[in-house]
């Protein structure tokens, strides 16, 4: 994992030319460590659409179009610039699909999944010190109005998006008093839920995103002012 972190990030910087990725003889020179553990390490970077390895053949790195930008190894690994345009790319998904589903969601929503989402919008308000078990529940709320649409195809995309939307929400999370303001967009879904309101909801969840891009490109502008005065 060490080694296919290094790579991944000497590839993003630049470091490899004309596509060539190391070899198993390579990494196992270059980083002392066994044939076993290079080979090993070309899976992880191949399970993540970062290289091609066919036998007999140099290992090639992919378009970086295609790598698996869902994983979270690959978010880890990346750097800081890279992951905060991906998040600006989750924010697009997130307005295309989100509002659409809180509206399916008013329409379809049972009472045992309208309860749920109370009890959430009234742990969100008990967790406004505590960014990261509220962390846990802002996303389970989001992920019940998925369920209550009832289309597993849409239930897969968001779910596959997790690890994206917790990076992000971390970063929105980290702006003053951004948990009260979210506690209260999300009670403002929850209503329209409640009221069987589908252009209501999809309003509601619109208005949500919307201040969380927002938040998220001024937390985001911040870093970057704070890191240019530490350079």
């Amino acid at each position: 994992m060490q080694v296919a972190a290094h790579l991944t990030r000497r590839i993003v910087s630049g470091g490899i030319e004309d596509g060539r990725a190391p070899s198993e003889l390579d990494i196992s020179r270059e980083f002392g460590v066994s044939r076993v553990v290079a080979r090993e390490t070309l899976k992880i970077l191949a399970s993540l659409d970062i290289v091609d390895v066919a036998q007999g053949r140099r290992v090639v790195v992919r378009p970086r179009a295609e790598w698996d930008y869902l994983s979270p190894l690959l978010v880890e690994w990346l750097p800081s610039e890279t992951v905060g345009e991906l998040l600006r790319e989750l924010h697009q998904l997130r307005a295309l699909l989100e509002p659409e589903l809180a509206a399916m969601a008013a329409a379809s929503a049972t009472d045992e999944t309208l309860d749920r989402l109370k009890v959430q919008v009234d742990r969100m308000s008990e967790l406004e010190s505590e960014p990261d078990a509220y962390l846990e529940v802002d996303h389970e709320f989001h992920m019940e109005i998925c369920r209550a649409a009832d289309n597993r195809i849409l239930d897969r995309i968001m779910y596959s998006a997790r690890w994206l939307g917790t990076t992000s929400r971390r970063v929105t999370n980290e702006a003053p008093a951004g948990l009260h303001r979210a506690t209260a967009q999300h009670t403002e879904i929850y209503e329209a839920l409640v009221a069987r309101d589908p252009a209501g909801a999809r309003t509601a969840m619109r208005r949500h995103l919307s201040n969380n891009y927002s938040t998220l490109l001024a937390e985001n502008e911040q870093k970057t002012k704070r890191a240019d005065r530490r350079r």
